[in-house]
């Protein structure tokens, strides 16, 4: 049952805007560069990588001050850094800067107004709006199929489809909203080196079935 689970629905993480040219990572980066002032974005890194990314700024410092050709490789060297570290901090594969204006997801938009504004309610109906459309489509599928499950093994195995996509659909929202706040420790070493800074600005799913999943497939024990 876990590989038959393995092929339906599997919740895609968000597309974040960390690593676009107009992100809030080198947004910093530049602010970094232009004050001369690298713990503007340490807070960004682990802080077992923060020695990686202060070398990274003086090489970048020291060629970017011989002329605009190479202040602009310097630069743009600085920013794949900072955003390669980033990402290896969030356990994240590297792809690449994406150009600015890259095409961000809803939630991740609403996420940075809401801390802009500091009103949440927008976020929060949003994102609740799309849950509940969410759970009611995969439960009008299921409920479907249900009705017909006696009918023949096609019917019955269309009802497991969408019996797993609902289950594991609900069950991993639930599991993220009781899940305690990504607190890491990381987080915390890069709020309080900033600190030290007066320039310092403040920072801003499951698999299914498997070792790693947020919700455990309720199939799997009667598994041999």
């Amino acid at each position: 049952m876990a590989g038959l689970a393995a092929g339906f629905y599997l919740p895609r993480p968000a597309r974040a805007h960390c690593d676009t040219l107009d992100g809030p990572v080198v947004t910093d980066a530049r602010a970094a560069l232009e004050e001369g002032d690298v713990t503007v974005v340490l807070k960004w890194v682990p802080a077992e990588s923060e020695g990686e990314i202060r070398t990274a700024f003086q090489k970048t410092l020291t060629v970017r001050a011989e002329s605009a050709a190479a202040r602009e490789l310097a630069d743009m060297y600085f920013y794949e850094t900072l955003v390669r570290v980033h990402r290896a901090g969030e356990g994240a594969p590297y792809t690449g800067l994406k150009p600015a204006g890259t095409e961000l997801e809803p939630g991740v938009l609403a996420s940075d107004k809401a801390l802009e504004t500091g009103d949440v309610e927008a976020l929060v109906k949003l994102v609740t709006e799309r849950v509940a459309a969410g759970i009611r489509e995969r439960f009008a599928r299921a409920s479907a199929a249900r009705t017909h499950v006696a009918d023949d093994i096609g019917a019955g195995r269309r009802f497991v489809a969408a019996y797993i996509e609902l289950v594991h659909f609900v069950g991993g929202l639930y599991n993220a909203a009781e899940a305690e706040p990504a607190a890491h420790e990381r987080v915390e070493d890069a709020h309080a080196e900033s600190a030290l800074s007066p320039h310092a600005r403040s920072a801003g799913s499951p698999g299914v079935c498997g070792k790693d999943a947020a919700v455990s497939c309720r199939c799997s024990s009667s598994t041999n």
